[in-house]
């Protein structure tokens, strides 16, 4: 088909089939509103997968991170500690609270925070840890739980990138004292906009629900645990419509087959690219020990920002679309007013100017991908 001849795109959202007739259905329940029978199939289906005590579908992972900042009441003056390197919302969940974000620097062979910096960035104002799984890859949980039960932190996973990934055995997501999942269509598996917010501890249960149906016990009520329903609390709307939950279920039914998919393609572009690295053109991704992950991203490194700069515009000129990700968040008008950085920006700005991640997605074909590989093989003449 001539591959140059087409703009590969960086990401296509995940379509497996039976989304439609799912949709269909949601329809002719007449139970299009949330918490209908496909929210309840996804979210038993996460707690079945992740160990986790309750999983409760949101409209996106923003707000699944804001149902964790309200559960663990973080408040106005309470710092909370974070990698600089990631996406607005989880900073913007607990920043809404009145809270400082407080940006430590990054590992450079993970992009993930450095578990060994974050004991210093400690105050009398913590309250909590979020560690962002960059690319589905764990961050060091063993080291951050340690910490978190030393100083008797929180810890809320950013695992809008996690699902179907683990550490040690455990997925991410179940392991800190709330998780957050991102269902967007840029994720491995999605419903256009969604999210979940994950519960290990059974005690944060009945708050979770009041909050996140607007500040009532209705959940409660329609399992005939109470009378009436009443306004028990602050809350907001947090439910996604069952239509988009119906969309996810066609997904999550397929979960282990488009994770095994988007790691071959990850194990092709990782085989491909070796040359390069081997002559130390580029750099490519990490996977510690312990950590296994969900192909979610591939990404890799170039020299500095201006050769990526050249580079990505070559790949546009020859019909592939490859991106670089996230401008600090230290660095942004909003994180220098909500925000500091803890000790020195070694590796944060540093090394998301090299970064960029290649095209990523279910559909993604190998001839597409050897294609890919070589534009990028030719840029370095090799």
């Amino acid at each position: 088909m001539g591959e140059e001849n087409h703009m590969i795109n960086f990401n296509v959202p995940p379509f497996t089939g039976r989304e439609i007739e799912y949709i269909k259905q949601s329809v002719e329940n007449q139970k299009i509103c949330g918490d209908g029978p496909f929210t309840q199939k996804c979210s038993e289906w996460i707690e079945r997968q992740t160990g986790t005590a309750k999983c409760l579908l949101t409209t996106s992972c923003t707000h699944a991170t804001e149902l964790a900042a309200l559960l663990a009441d973080i408040k106005e003056g309470d710092e909370v500690i974070m990698p600089s390197y990631t996406f607005v919302s989880t900073a913007d969940a607990f920043v809404l609270r009145g809270a400082t974000a407080v940006f430590v620097d990054i590992r450079p062979d993970t992009m993930n925070i450095d578990e060994n910096l974050i004991e210093a960035a400690i105050t009398q104002k913590t309250r909590a840890i979020v560690p962002v799984h960059y690319a589905g890859v764990s961050c060091e949980m063993d080291k951050i739980m340690a910490l978190a039960k030393k100083y008797n932190l929180f810890v809320i996973e950013d695992a809008a990138q996690g699902i179907m990934a683990t550490y040690k055995g455990k997925a991410l997501g179940a392991i800190g004292d709330f998780g957050c999942y991102s269902f967007h269509e840029t994720k491995n598996v999605s419903m256009g906009e969604g999210g979940a917010l994950l519960i290990q501890d059974e005690k944060y249960i009945t708050d979770a629900e009041i909050i996140r149906e607007k500040g009532t016990n209705r959940s409660q009520y329609y399992r005939g645990q109470v009378d009436k329903y009443r306004w028990m609390n602050y809350g907001s709307s947090y439910l996604p419509s069952d239509m988009n939950a119906a969309y996810l279920w066609a997904q999550l039914e397929l979960a282990q087959e488009i994770t095994k998919a988007r790691l071959a393609r990850w194990e092709q572009y990782n085989t491909l690219l070796q040359p390069l690295k081997e002559r130390g053109l580029l750099e490519l991704p990490t996977i510690p020990e312990g950590c296994v992950h969900n192909g979610h991203m591939y990404y890799a490194k170039a020299r500095d920002l201006e050769e990526r700069t050249k580079l990505l515009a070559f790949l546009k000129e020859n019909g592939v679309w490859s991106v670089f990700h996230y401008v600090p968040l230290h660095t942004a008008p909003a994180g220098l007013k909500f925000g500091r950085f803890a000790g020195e920006d070694i590796y944060t700005t540093k090394e998301s100017e090299r970064i960029f991640r290649l095209p990523m997605f279910y559909a993604l074909k190998e001839s597409e991908v050897d294609y890919i590989v070589s534009k990028v093989k030719e840029f370095y003449h090799v």
